[in-house]
């Protein structure tokens, strides 16, 4: 069995060297990029199991290597960038980042969430139950075997956490879920700012369906989501 392998890219040779100690410790195979391109390279010459990449790089910066990388490949990314607002963080995950981490950032945070999201990754690659229920709920169709989502028949095109969201949601109408618990339960982590996180990709979850203000997903303020069932 090929041991896990895990691609590195940031122009930054200090920091990637750092993370590829760490996550060398653990196991893990490292690849190395030094920009997008590198990085998009590396995804089509090599199977690689999840994606480390810093936003801003020459040649190609991370966001558009990620765009890129997502019309060919599915493995989790996690974005490292010195950018820090609300908007850049909902710009990453937007294009299709799993995480976000802010530099300068703890290495030993960084593994822990390598390993949640490759945790989460092989539970996803593993064959569906047979028959799972295609859910139908006021002109949403979700089909959990092929990760689908329709709204009133017209695909929508959503990245594996916000499918996993709205899935969540969805196969429990009516019951409210935390942003705490949203998040153990699909990072398989706790970690500080998660509850941050969760409001991002329920911003851009609902700005893709394109629902009236809870129309869908229903905040409980002050508790957490719901789905109206």
């Amino acid at each position: 069995m090929r041991p896990i392998t895990i691609l590195i890219a940031d122009d930054d040779q200090e920091i990637a060297d750092l993370v590829a100690i760490h996550l060398e410790k653990e196991g893990y195979r490292i690849l190395k990029a030094a920009d997008g391109k590198e990085a998009l390279q590396a995804v089509q010459s090599h199977p690689i199991d999840l994606a480390i990449l810093d936003v801003m790089m020459p040649k190609m910066d991370g966001l558009e290597a990620t765009r890129l990388i997502r019309e060919q490949a599915h493995m989790p990314i996690i974005f490292l960038s010195a950018k820090t607002s609300d908007m850049d963080k909902i710009t990453g995950l937007v294009i299709g980042a799993d995480d976000y981490m802010t530099k300068p950032f703890n290495p030993m945070e960084l593994v822990a969430r390598v390993k949640a999201q490759l945790r989460r990754s092989m539970q996803l690659s593993q064959p569906a139950a047979a028959g799972s229920p295609v859910i139908e709920i006021a002109g949403l169709t979700i089909d959990p075997d092929k990760r689908s989502v329709a709204r009133y028949g017209q695909p929508i095109e959503l990245t594996p956490k916000e499918f996993d969201i709205l899935h969540l949601l969805a196969s429990h109408p009516n019951k409210v879920f935390s942003a705490d618990n949203l998040f153990r339960q699909l990072w398989g982590e706790a970690y500080y700012e998660g509850g941050n996180t969760v409001m991002v990709h329920i911003r851009t979850l609902r700005k893709k369906l394109g629902e009236d203000k809870d129309k869908w997903i229903k905040t409980i303020w002050g508790v957490g989501y719901t789905f109206n069932g």
